[in-house]
């Protein structure tokens, strides 16, 4: 959750009014002057080369893997996910330093390609330029990992990042970008940081960067596309979804069990690629939901998994199992939401045009659903 006050704002605990930090509300002169400061450092950069800017990387990646206590517990904290899940996002945040640096050079530098029958006497040559600066807004559900996809391969192909972190995950931006600073203070400006609502999103949109990374919901992704469609600025989006599992007669069910509760359930549902539909045969309808059932009752939310971050997610939720309750479906398993934290539910007999079935939920449900094949 977060609050609004006249040039700041604050993030707090899910679930709780503790306050995680307060950060500033950034206009467009704000992060204009951001994206200065990161172009002016784009030409060191890029003049470091692929060898010389993985000497700065791997000492990043060294100095993030030897700080996980205090990263996932700032991740528990303002997230509020279980430390282990924490500590999961900090692990292929790692990994993913490590395969940038490790096969830019081979991916981006330059290489001989055939010139074709009408150029049979000509030598051709395929290279890739960094673009200069990125701007990078990330989401709040997975707030290292996901941004750090971005961030990372960026900074390896020789492009400055701007990040804008989520408003309810600000503080795990800014342990980002000190991080960075802390890691490599003669380019500290390679990578910035940007915190505020939607309108310092927009501002970013607007600022002049190369190109826009966008993780989040397909409702905001249409905003950023929209706006940086006014400066052609290009974009790269990576929205959710409504994942569905399909379970055939054959299928091992104590696996396909096991998949389904984990890829639903894990952070609270709060996954883009998460699970939300279940599709089974008539054969193995009765042997699947039985198990399904017994694994959701095995979690106890708020320790299995936590909080539902942003408290207006936990409305929508709370409004999709009531619709499909009220439009004759049956909870086998959770169905109740006690503000913030929401039981493992499976739910069954829910029709295709209900709310469940048909959006996002993004939040740990299943609707199962029994086919004839």
């Amino acid at each position: 959750m977060t609050t609004v006050l006249a040039q700041t704002f604050t993030s707090h605990v899910p679930g709780s009014d503790e306050v995680v930090a307060e950060f500033p509300l950034m206009g467009q002169t704000e992060v204009g002057d951001v994206v200065a400061r990161a172009r002016a450092a784009s030409a060191w950069w890029q003049d470091l080369g692929f060898d010389g800017r993985k000497k700065h990387l791997d000492a990043w990646r060294a100095h993030i893997a030897n700080h996980l206590p205090e990263l996932a517990d700032l991740i528990h904290r303002e997230n509020g996910k279980p430390p282990g899940d924490a500590q999961l996002e900090w692990i292929i945040s790692v990994d993913h330093i490590a395969w940038a640096t490790k096969n830019a050079k081979r991916v981006l530098s330059q290489r001989r390609i055939p010139a074709g029958l009408l150029m049979a006497n000509q030598t051709a040559y395929l290279e890739y330029q960094p673009l200069g600066v990125i701007g990078v807004i990330g989401p709040w559900n997975y707030p290292l990992l996901t941004p750090m996809g971005s961030i990372a391969y960026a900074l390896a192909a020789g492009n400055c990042v701007v990040f804008k972190p989520s408003e309810y995950t600000p503080a795990v931006g800014q342990w980002l970008v000190d991080s960075w600073a802390a890691a490599v203070p003669e380019g500290k400006d390679v990578f910035l940081l940007v915190t505020g609502m939607g309108e310092t999103g927009a501002a970013l949109c607007r600022s002049g960067v190369d190109k826009i990374s966008f993780t989040g919901s397909a409702k905001t992704g249409r905003r950023v596309m929209a706006t940086c469609a006014e400066t052609l600025t290009p974009v790269l989006m990576e929205c959710g979804g409504k994942d569905a599992m399909i379970v055939d007669d054959d299928a091992n069910l104590e696996a396909a069990a096991d998949a389904a509760i984990w890829s639903a359930m894990a952070n609270a549902g709060q996954t883009c690629v998460g699970i939300e539909r279940v599709y089974v045969t008539e054969k193995a309808y009765d042997g699947l939901l039985a198990k399904l059932a017994q694994k959701a009752a095995k979690l106890t939310p708020g320790t299995s998994y936590g909080h539902i971050t942003m408290p207006s997610q936990a409305l929508i939720i709370q409004e999709h199992i009531a619709d499909a309750l009220a439009r004759g479906g049956t909870a086998v398993a959770g169905g109740e939401v006690d503000g913030t934290l929401v039981q493992p539910t499976v739910l069954i007999d829910v029709p295709e045009d209900s709310l469940a079935v048909q959006e996002e939920t993004f939040g740990p449900t299943l609707t199962v659903t029994k086919v004839k094949d």
